[in-house]
């Protein structure tokens, strides 16, 4: 009979050993979730290296520069504007692989890749962003117009208060699809890669795809790509939406639930009247309709266009009050997800 004592591995050897079973990608992005909740994106550290989403945009910008001529035919146009996007999404795709093997090969590299993953979630900066722009309402007209600047692309100087708590309900409402839940859910289906990819569609969208003279048809490639990259999570988004609306008293889920069905479709934009019309019906008020960008008036149906269209600082309360709620339910929904694989891997 041997008397060799009994080896015991240290936990951390544990922990680490089994990361790959125990870091499930729900878990993963959870944890990228709370620490974007709890500090957002760190100024110090994106003072001394540039954001991901900022080296995005300047790939975009070289590519767009050398390809987007304005001589050639719609046809060709489009066909640069294609290859420009699958370029940049390949890029991001190669990079975000090459990260997320360098981290499951070190120790703690699922915590790491938790940290990077945090900086693609804009939960916490929309927050703080819509925040401000109910505080500046509540001193005077004219910081809710500044605040409101930062956050949606119309002449703030042409906004009274109502208009101004309008748009900032709306941008909380189509950024809570584009900036939290697609991130997430692309993290949940593919990893950082999958999470890498929508970032470059987004920021391709938001750069290339516009309705103007220089990206009519070089942009419709990255505006077709990020229709069908929010496709999913548009429609989660307001799920979640009508959901938190049962836990918060004033909103009204079941109003939600119709004014997505009635309303959501007839939206100018593919995805974003999903989140803009549940968050409409909860709080018993219209978004959306015509507005004005740069002195032009764009039409656009009402979203729950039966509700109150005067805005006020405390729908903005009440809106970011659903917005938390509904970060809370993601929260919850990952970690029931993470229990569930874990159980049965």
């Amino acid at each position: 009979m041997s008397t060799r004592p009994y080896h015991v591995a240290p936990m951390s050897s544990i922990l680490f050993t089994s990361s790959s079973a125990f870091f499930t990608p729900p878990l993963i992005i959870l944890l990228a979730l709370l620490i974007d909740a709890l500090a957002g994106d760190p100024k110090w550290l994106y003072r001394a290296i540039p954001h991901p989403v900022v080296l995005l945009g300047k790939l975009i910008s070289v590519l767009e520069t050398r390809t987007n001529d304005g001589g050639k035919s719609s046809r060709q146009q489009f066909v640069s504007g294609a290859q420009c996007c699958a370029a940049v999404i390949i890029v991001a795709v190669l990079v975000g692989s090459a990260i997320a093997t360098l981290c499951q090969a070190i120790p703690a590299g699922m915590i790491l890749l938790a940290v990077l993953a945090s900086s693609l979630i804009a939960w916490h900066g929309l927050y703080i962003h819509v925040r401000d722009v109910r505080v500046g309402l509540e001193c005077s007209l004219g910081e809710g117009r500044a605040a409101i600047s930062h956050i949606v692309g119309r002449d703030p100087e042409k906004l009274e208060e109502s208009a101004i708590s309008r748009a900032a309900i709306e941008s909380l409402a189509e950024n809570f699809s584009d900036g939290t839940v697609a991130p997430i859910f692309w993290f949940a289906l593919l990893g950082l890669p999958g999470l890498c990819a929508y970032k470059a569609i987004n920021t391709l969208d938001s750069m290339i795809g516009h309705h103007n003279t220089r990206y009519e048809f070089f942009g419709k490639a990255a505006a077709r790509i990020d229709d069908v990259a929010n496709y999913i999570p548009a429609r989660l988004a307001a799920i979640l939406i009508v959901v938190a609306a049962c836990f918060v008293k004033g909103a009204n889920a079941k109003a939600a639930l119709k004014a997505i069905f009635r309303d959501a479709s007839y939206h100018r934009s593919f995805n974003a009247g999903w989140p803009e019309a549940a968050m409409a019906g909860a709080l018993g008020i219209a978004l959306a309709g015509p507005r004005m960008y740069d002195g032009i008036e764009v039409s656009d149906h009402w979203m729950n266009g039966a509700g109150i269209r005067a805005g006020s600082s405390e729908q903005i309360f009440r809106a970011l009050l659903l917005y938390r709620v509904a970060g809370g339910l993601i929260m919850a929904l990952l970690l029931g997800l993470a229990f569930v694989i874990y159980c049965f891997s």
